[in-house]
Order: C-alpha cells, then sequence, then structure tokens
C-alpha cells in the first residue's frame, strides 16, 4: 500500500466521471488532491466536496500554454493522473474531421503536453508518480471507434515507452486500461456494452493499480482478458469476428 499522506496529486480531467470519482478516492486517503478541467464550476463543486486538502487549477489540454500555465500554478507534485477525454462513436465510413481531431489532440496529445510539463521537473527530483488512462480499446482496432481507439492505443504506447525510459530513474509509470464506464460520453453509445462500470467502481480499480507495483492493469479482469487474448489472434480470424460484415 502506498503512502498517501501529504502526498499532492494533479488529477487533469477530473470534473466528471471516472476522475471526479478517483479524486475522492485519493483524498479519501490523506493525499492532497489538485483537480483540473476546463470548467471552473465543476471543479470548485468537486474541492468543496473533497474530505482533506484540495485545489483546483482550469486548464484547456488542447493549448500547450494553458497546460504550462495550469503545472506552474499547481507548483511541485508527487503525481499526476492523466484523465482528460473525449468520445464520439464513429465509424470510417461515416468520418468527421472535427471529432476525430478533437479525440486524437484531447485524449492522446494532451497528454502528451501535460507530460511535458511534468517530466522534466520529476527528472530534477530524481522521483514522480505518472499514471496514464488508456483504454480496452486501445489493444486493437475495432469498428466504430475511429478517433477515440487510435488516440487511447497512442496513450498506451506513451506509458510503456516511458516506462522503458524511466526505469531506475525514482520516477514511476503506470497505465490503467478500463472497459466501459457509465458516464455521459458512453450514454453516446446505442449498443449493449457489457461489463459496464460506475465511475467509483472503474476509480476503485485504478486506486489498486495505484497502490500496487504493477505497471499495467485492464479492467474489469475478464473483459481485459478477452482484449489482451485477441491480440493473439491472427488477422483473418479477428477482422472476421470484429470487421464489418460485408
Amino acid at each position: 500500500m502506498r503512502d498517501w499522506q501529504g502526498k499532492r496529486y494533479w488529477l487533469v480531467g477530473a470534473s466528471e466521471g471516472l476522475g471526479r470519482a478517483l479524486a475522492h478516492k485519493l483524498s479519501e486517503a490523506g493525499a492532497e488532491v489538485i483537480v483540473s478541467a476546463r470548467s471552473a464550476d465543476r471543479l470548485e463543486e468537486l474541492v468543496a466536496e473533497l474530505p482533506g486538502k484540495a485545489s483546483f487549477a482550469t486548464v484547456d489540454v488542447s493549448s500547450r500554454d494553458s497546460v504550462e500555465e495550469a503545472a506552474a500554478e499547481v507548483g511541485e507534485i508527487d503525481g499526476v493522473v492523466y484523465l482528460a477525454g473525449v468520445y464520439w462513436p464513429m465509424k470510417a465510413g461515416e468520418w468527421d474531421g472535427e471529432k476525430a481531431e478533437l479525440m486524437a489532440d484531447i485524449n492522446f496529445t494532451g497528454a502528451m503536453r501535460t507530460m511535458g510539463a511534468v517530466v522534466p521537473g520529476m527528472m530534477k527530483r530524481g522521483k514522480g508518480h505518472i499514471v496514464l488512462t488508456g483504454s480496452l480499446s486501445g489493444f486493437r482496432g475495432l469498428p466504430g471507434a475511429i478517433g477515440y481507439g487510435a488516440s487511447k492505443a497512442g496513450v498506451m504506447y506513451l506509458g510503456e515507452s516511458m516506462h522503458a525510459d524511466l526505469r531506475g530513474s525514482g520516477i514511476e509509470v503506470q497505465v490503467g486500461n478500463p472497459g466501459f464506464i457509465k458516464t455521459r460520453l458512453t450514454d453516446k453509445n446505442d449498443f449493449k456494452m457489457p461489463f459496464l462500470m460506475t465511475p467509483e467502481e472503474a476509480a476503485q480499480h485504478m486506486f489498486d493499480l495505484m497502490n500496487s507495483g504493477s505497471f499495467k492493469k485492464s479492467f474489469p479482469t475478464l473483459f481485459g482478458m478477452m482484449f489482451r487474448a485477441s491480440q493473439f489472434l491472427p488477422d483473418w480470424a479477428y477482422y472476421r469476428l470484429f470487421g464489418a460484415s460485408n
């Protein structure tokens, strides 16, 4: 179990859903929590709900200037959790360029901007804790996931590369890969979502990962095993199961 008392954690993308629920988990454990998103009103409400020391800093992760300003306002931290994300279901044959670009920019490039703002300081101090939020959809290409799945695959690769580079540096890197979480984002889906979790259930999985020495956790466990196993299927078998039928 990690010692959370007095540790400062910056949660980027914490105004709703998983981020909001995880902020409660960390605050209850004794960490000082700094939450960020674009909506000051929702962040202010969240800070008022949290039982421990907490504050907020607004940020637009699509802007490097905004991310760097927020990081300077937040100051020295022990850990950062990147949770910001946008989602629209989208098939390649129904391409929406604006939404596809937003998913790539917020979900993946926003993570890159945030890492660029915090990793150099952690390197100078020789310590830190980085947690990225991937997705089960990032393991292999899925129908109807243009933009979202690709962006999450990028986040997962980013975490893997950072984990390889930072081993022995004192900076710990972890990646959590959730399945479906009941939020305003998944409310856009018009299909049955197996193993649908509440934000609180997903936050418990993330908190368990953060308390462990593991690099990666895919959850729920059974659903995660299915996606991981799909990586071993040959292309002809995988796309017969998951590709469009002609």
